[in-house]
């Protein structure tokens, strides 16, 4: 037999391979395409975690609008930000416990 009978086929199962592993791993392949399904995923969950923050910022913004002024919510976040009370309220102070000493710790093991 000749090589010429040969050339087709093995230009045909080059170019078959070659279409095969593009299909599989290349840029734009199965691989990629999975990677790309998982990352939408994830950047849905945070998409709809940001829309839940977005809602009750929406919220608290309109309870300070002045035709909707809620005083009650513009006391409290008042009192947040400048860290004061009212001179009528029982404020409970809560002890801090003290943090673990590095020397302490290896004398108790």
């Amino acid at each position: 037999m000749r090589i010429t009978a040969f050339i087709f086929p093995l230009l045909a199962f080059g170019a078959a391979g070659y279409f095969a592993y593009n299909l599989e791993i290349g840029d734009h392949g199965l691989e990629a395409r999975a990677d790309l399904q998982q990352r939408k995923e994830v950047l849905d969950g945070e998409l709809a975690g940001l829309k839940d923050v977005k809602q009750r910022l929406e919220r608290d913004v309109a309870l300070l609008r002045s035709e909707s002024l809620d005083p009650d919510m513009l006391d409290e976040r008042a009192r947040a930000i400048l860290n004061l009370a009212h001179q009528d309220d029982l404020v409970i102070m809560k002890r801090r416990q003290p943090a673990p000493d590095a020397t302490t710790a290896t004398k108790t093991r």
